[in-house]
């Protein structure tokens, strides 16, 4: 079957711990539409403990098992609750993806004194301060959990940097220490050095902390039996570390655990292949150039030529180590990389990601079940968002599962309707896939002789008339305008 992912969650995903229950409750439906793998929400407590969507990382052993940060349970729900969706999911076979945020650590039990100096916000590697002693929130003792599964205790010295200084102003601090005085190696100057990202800056450079990570892979992975990791933020952590991290996860599985990276750098594809030649393609990374192709075109309307979609993506340039996206947490309404796709487009954007051979899919929660959320917008306002469900998409994951294999031939010879074939192999019978951004067209396209003389349907019901196939194995194929037709032999 075709690999197909879903993130199943967003920044406003319902809390009061629903989600691990809901996603039990889905894992049937879920392989019904052909999701091979789920990729969930950080599930281990947050410094805002019930609140927190956990990319403020605090406990990475507390999975909703102790009382931390007032509360039992993540947002999300309970440790139990935890193991028993994603043993749900795998009696599906569907594969579980967990999120891995190693770069940062918040919310600190007491506070250290240690040297440090101010940096430049906008340049990390200007220092604007001589060193002084500052006060943080860097020692993490862990006082609901103690030292259950892991007796290691995070100071100041697992630390590169921090945001926070008793009774100072809020700024960058470089912490002064033994495993070098200045940042991680990036791969990219964005920034002077990229390295800090927010809250406790975790150091790589210090062999125990090394050791520490890699031992909670193993003891994560022995509590969940989990498949894959996506790994949040790369561009804020040494590329050595992940390489070194991930080879040592696998061995100690023993399995060959799939890994996809954030690295969110849209428009700067060189960026992208850089990061996997020097990671040595140990993992995949998100197309965030392809997602503002779609974000692009959606806003362009009928001016935009589609025959550029692919270009300056992953996915065209090596779909092996691309997993495409339409939306996520961070491209949705109100969040800092806001770049969301206009509804209308939805359909097209993902009939390009699904029905397609190259990249791997990754369907967004709201794309399938719909959304609605208040937040306050960068004026300050409060701003009501709906992000209804895509037009058709589960048609269209149906066209994945079920159609959309063998030889591909494109017909992308006009500016606003593309179109393509799929052979079929022995198994799936193929299909026809014509999409426009403009107005209603029809295009003229060879299925191959094998089907002379039969009829091909619309799957997502645009059009009740048939395409009846002729003797060439040739068809004229329609499409609504601004919309997408997928034809099925019948």
């Amino acid at each position: 079957m075709n690999p197909t992912m879903i993130q199943f969650f967003h920044w406003y995903s319902e809390g009061d711990g629903k989600l691990w229950k809901e996603a039990e409750k889905q894992a049937e439906y879920l392989a019904k539409l052909g999701i091979t793998s789920v990729w969930f929400p950080p599930a281990y407590k947050g410094t805002n403990g019930g609140y927190s969507i956990g990319y403020d990382a605090y406990d990475l052993y507390d999975l909703g098992e102790f009382n931390q940060k007032g509360t039992i349970a993540t947002k999300y729900g309970t440790k139990d609750e935890y193991i028993k969706a994603i043993k749900a999911l795998k009696k599906q076979n569907i594969q579980v993806i967990v999120d891995i945020v190693l770069g940062h650590k918040a919310g600190g039990d007491e506070l250290e004194k240690f040297k440090a100096v101010k940096v430049d916000e906008d340049n990390r590697e200007k220092v604007i301060s001589d060193v002084i002693e500052i006060e943080s929130y860097t020692k993490f003792t862990f006082p609901g959990r103690g030292k259950k599964y892991s007796d290691f205790e995070w100071n100041f010295t697992c630390f590169s940097g921090v945001d926070y200084a008793e009774g100072m102003d809020s700024h960058i601090y470089k912490i002064q220490s033994e495993y070098g005085n200045d940042w991680e190696e990036m791969i990219h100057d964005e920034k002077g050095n990229y390295d800090y990202l927010m809250y406790n800056d975790i150091e790589h450079r210090n062999p125990f902390v090394r050791e520490e990570l890699n031992n909670w892979a193993k003891w994560y992975f022995d509590q969940t039996d989990f498949d894959g990791v996506r790994l949040d933020a790369l561009k804020h952590i040494s590329f050595d570390f992940y390489k070194e991290w991930l080879t040592l996860l696998r061995s100690n599985s023993g399995k060959n655990i799939f890994a996809v990276g954030e690295y969110w750098a849209p428009g700067y594809l060189h960026l992208l292949q850089k990061y996997i030649e020097v990671t040595e393609g140990c993992m995949s990374l998100f197309d965030s150039s392809l997602q503002n192709n779609f974000h692009n075109a959606s806003k362009e309307g009928g001016s935009y030529d589609l025959r550029r979609i692919f270009d300056g993506t992953l996915t065209q340039a090596d779909p092996l180590h691309s997993v495409s996206l339409v939306a996520n947490h961070d491209t949705q309404p109100l969040q800092d990389l806001e770049a969301p796709v206009d509804s209308w487009f939805k359909p097209i954007a993902y009939a390009l990601i699904l029905l397609r051979k190259d990249g791997y899919p990754c369907v967004f929660y709201p794309d399938l079940y719909g959304a609605h959320y208040i937040d306050k917008d960068r004026a300050g306002h409060d701003q009501e968002i709906f992000m209804p469900k895509v037009d058709g998409i589960e048609e269209l994951l149906k066209a994945r599962k079920e159609y959309a294999y063998g030889e591909q031939r494109d017909y992308f010879e006009d500016a606003n309707c593309l179109g393509w074939v799929r052979e079929g192999d022995d198994q799936h019978p193929g299909c026809a896939v014509v999409l426009s951004n403009k107005d209603a067209y029809n295009k003229p396209m060879e299925v191959g002789k094998k089907y002379a003389g039969k009829k091909f349907t619309d799957l997502l019901k645009r059009f009740k008339d048939k395409v009846t196939i002729d003797e060439n194995g040739w068809g004229n194929f329609p499409v609504p305008a601004g919309n997408v037709s997928v034809w099925i032999p019948e």
